[in-house]
């Protein structure tokens, strides 16, 4: 079948199953192009939750279908690619973060959503990259345990009082961005803004004139009066940057940003998942129900 074809018949089975079809910021092109949403991983997750389908095709990565599932338990949740993985979510297990609570007893500990559920429900409350500071500094308590990511990690740090114990995880497409290459790009575009997101290194965050979440570099560069931007994330997000803005360039930071769990899925993925109805991803109860607490933790913070 021809790419054309493969996105009818996608577009026919999601009608026939009552489907909706989520595609992370990360994705190829062609998938972002066909789904009905697109956005960061929790983000996603809450807006298939509203909606009446009764499928959720989730391309993304492993724990992303899990939150999905966690918010939807009466839905159906496909992961088109079981093998959609995330390095830095595997980094961290339930037993090694119970001994690192064990360490520190009584202090919270705040997981980000880059995680297993099993992590996640043996957490106090969640975090986003978009919210980990309000999250964290909501917390009445001194100290923090923060998981998994060192990075995002001490970028909240930086904007909070409190002492942290992090844990040592990180994402390695991010990690392979490097500090002296982005200032050779800041040096050769001297008219550009750096936007990176803060699970890279904290000596390229440094060098970033805005440090965000995907959704925050979308309403940044859209506010913003700059004509270039030099982008420190990975590459899939160019595919919305430059659709939204036809009149700025876009210069990823690295050919290095490329996530190979998130290029996995393809459009032949999404076909087979939707004619097969699987492979299913489903949180069972005992872990769903902890792991929503910490999730609904901290959706229940006020906003601004």
């Amino acid at each position: 079948m021809q790419a054309e074809d493969i996105k009818q018949e996608i577009r026919r089975l999601l009608a026939e199953r009552n489907a909706v079809l989520l595609a992370h910021n990360y994705m190829r092109d062609e998938v972002q192009e066909i789904a009905d949403i697109t956005g960061d991983s929790l983000g996603l997750s809450q807006e298939a939750a509203k909606t009446n389908a009764e499928v959720i095709v989730f391309c993304g990565v492993h724990f992303m279908a899990e939150s999905a599932s966690i918010l939807s338990p009466g839905k159906t949740v496909l992961l088109p690619r079981l093998d959609a993985g995330c390095p830095m979510a595997d980094m961290v297990t339930v037993e090694g973060l119970l001994e690192l609570k064990a360490k520190h007893p009584g202090v919270p500990v705040v997981t980000y959503v880059n995680s297993s559920a099993a992590v996640k429900a043996v957490s106090d409350i969640c975090c986003t990259s978009a919210n980990a500071v309000k999250v964290v500094n909501s917390l009445p308590d001194r100290e923090v345990i923060f998981v998994p990511d060192r990075n995002l990690g001490q970028f909240v740090a930086k904007q909070s009082d409190k002492t942290f114990h992090y844990w040592d995880g990180y994402c390695p497409t991010h990690e392979r961005l490097k500090a002296d290459v982005v200032a050779r790009l800041k040096e050769q575009h001297p008219d550009a803004l750096f936007v990176c997101h803060p699970e890279c290194n904290p000596s390229v965050v440094a060098l970033a004139d805005h440090a965000c979440s995907t959704s925050g570099m979308y309403d940044f560069c859209r506010r913003s009066p700059a004509k270039r931007f030099i982008i420190g994330t990975e590459a899939g997000i160019l595919y919305r940057l430059r659709q939204e803005n036809p009149d700025k360039e876009f210069i990823l930071a690295s050919p290095a940003l490329v996530c190979p769990n998130m290029k996995l899925t393809s459009l032949e993925d999404i076909l087979e998942a939707l004619t097969t109805m699987a492979p299913v991803v489903k949180v069972p109860e005992e872990i769903r129900v902890p792991a929503k607490r910490a999730l609904d933790r901290m959706i229940a913070i006020p906003r601004d």
